[in-house]
């Protein structure tokens, strides 16, 4: 009897010591706190405004008066070439000079000859037509050849290589006694002859993943670190995103240009700099953890691990979208001249502002009326689109301007809480939240702005007393459920003289093994 006792119990043993424990959920309640977003790049410092400087002539260098670092003003004499060749030329151009005018006047003389005798009938109209051609020849070479003497004039001038603009040397290709060519008749472009940089404004080359880029828009504001100042950071902003994107290996990302104010000259072109892009900032707003979010295709799986029935769950969900229109209607009746509620008072008319009707929307912007718009027709045409009414081609052009002013809207300069970087939607979205109130847990639709990947801010649905309900990742739940029905399997039915006891619905409240990811 002992002997057929001793594997029953321990098939009891093993069932017992290695089932695993229900799953459980955490309530957390929804709290204030700071979300920052940022992108974080590499990058090299460059010159904002870079310039190959050559000569318009050629010849052999005589002087150089710059070296690389050298701070040089706009105009200042860089390099002195030969000026032989082109003083010959202008000597030569200036005796032609002398050659037409003294044709033109023995032509004008000749010409003054011809109407005397015209007038006493002694050459003909023909012969007095010659000589006034004579003159106009004489003219148009005298025009010639002072063209030909200011062509030559600045080609003198060009032998003397100035600074095309304010800023520092920062590389030089050539030496006193080198012969260099020309851009303009040499077919190779010609010798560079220095490098110069304004570097009192630097910016620095980042390549950001495609998957952070989306983020990123100009005006951006920045931080910039490089190796040689570790402890001294540099403000910049975003100056533009290329269009074109760069794969290195198999990584898109894409060139995103951060322009740097550099008044101490510290940034030098070529540093490795690291890069700090701001996306968004929110400071005290309602938050919940990212993994408490859920979508309508996994709001099912989450009901079961917390125990409610399928019919109930449906209730909840039908109340909950009760309760989002609701939300959504009265904000939409918020929002400026929907055609459902009042426009906004008219603002009076901002300094400087191009005339005509200025409104305040409920959010703080100053908004411009087109020209020959009023406040009146805005409000018309609005009730006219949203009561259904199709609009005409003029109504249809009018109310564009208006969306296109409402858009271009100016921000107040205080008091008003704005995003940084972009709309409150611009990276959240619609979710549904277990929330848990009054005793009772029930799933409520809420919406998130800013998300820094831990957690999301609640733009609206919740409210600061409630508490969201986070359940253990997908992968835990699934392991714990596999478990059991092979345990189920493996007992054939249970073990006979052992109570087979049903296992509640999870209520526990304890923090979940194993994570917090998303059913």
């Amino acid at each position: 009897m002992r002997t057929r006792l001793l594997p029953l119990l321990l098939l009891a043993g093993l069932a017992c010591g290695d089932e695993a424990p229900a799953p459980v959920y955490q309530a957390i309640p929804v709290e204030r706190r700071s979300i920052t977003v940022s992108v974080q790049a590499a990058g090299t410092v460059q010159p904002d405004t870079l310039v190959e400087v050559k000569s318009k002539a050629s010849g052999e260098i005589l002087d150089l008066k710059v070296e690389t670092g050298q701070q040089v003003e706009r105009n200042a004499l860089l390099v002195r070439i030969d000026q032989r060749t082109a003083r010959n030329s202008v000597n030569q151009a200036e005796a032609q000079l002398q050659v037409a005018q003294a044709r033109l006047a023995n032509a004008e003389t000749q010409k003054k000859r011809s109407d005397e005798l015209f007038k006493s009938q002694s050459i003909t109209e023909q012969e007095l037509e010659t000589a006034a051609l004579a003159v106009a020849n004489a003219r148009a070479e005298v025009v010639n050849a002072q063209v030909a003497v200011e062509n030559a004039r600045i080609r003198m001038e060009d032998t003397d290589v100035r600074a095309p603009i304010t800023g520092t040397v920062i590389s030089k290709s050539v030496e006193r006694g080198q012969v260099i060519s020309s851009p303009t008749s040499d077919v190779g472009g010609g010798t560079v002859l220095l490098r110069m940089a304004d570097l009192s404004l630097v910016q620095v080359r980042t390549l950001v993943d495609e998957t952070d880029i989306g983020k990123v828009q100009p005006g951006l504001r920045s931080t910039v670190t490089v190796d040689a100042y570790p402890n001294q950071p540099f403000e910049g902003e975003v100056l533009k995103i290329e269009p074109q994107a760069e794969t290195a290996q198999n990584v898109t990302m894409f060139p995103v240009l951060v322009r740097i104010e550099n008044r101490n000259g510290l940034l030098k072109p070529g540093m490795n700099a690291d890069v700090e892009i701001h996306v968004g900032q929110r400071d005290s707003v309602l938050a919940v953890p990212n993994a408490s979010l859920r979508t309508q295709r996994d709001v099912g799986s989450a009901a079961q691990v917390l125990g409610l029935a399928d019919e109930r769950l449906q209730g909840m969900l039908r109340e909950a979208d009760q309760v989002r229109d609701s939300v959504q209607r009265q904000r939409t009746a918020a929002r400026p001249d929907t055609g459902r509620a009042q426009v906004a008072q008219t603002s009076a008319p901002q300094p400087g502002a191009a005339g005509g009707n200025t409104m305040t929307t409920p959010d703080g912007r100053t908004v411009q009326l087109p020209a020959g718009v009023t406040e009146a027709e805005v409000r018309a045409l609005f009730r006219k689109r949203f009561s259904g009414e199709q609009l005409s081609a003029a109504e249809q052009a009018k109310l564009r301007q208006v969306m296109q002013a409402m858009g271009g809207g100016r921000r107040p300069a205080a008091g008003a809480r704005r995003p940084t970087g972009g709309s409150d939607y611009q990276f959240g979205g619609n979710y549904i939240v277990f929330v848990q109130r009054n005793g009772e847990i029930r799933p409520v639709h809420v919406r998130t702005g800013l998300t820094d990947l831990d957690y999301s801010e609640v733009v609206w649905g919740l409210e600061p007393t409630d508490s969201v309900v986070v359940l253990p990742s997908a992968s835990l739940v699934q392991s714990q459920e596999e478990f059991r029905t092979r345990i189920g399997q493996r007992m054939g039915g249970g073990v006979p003289g052992m109570r087979q006891e049903q296992q509640p619905a999870p209520t526990t409240q304890a923090r979940p093994q194993g994570g917090g990811g998303r059913l």
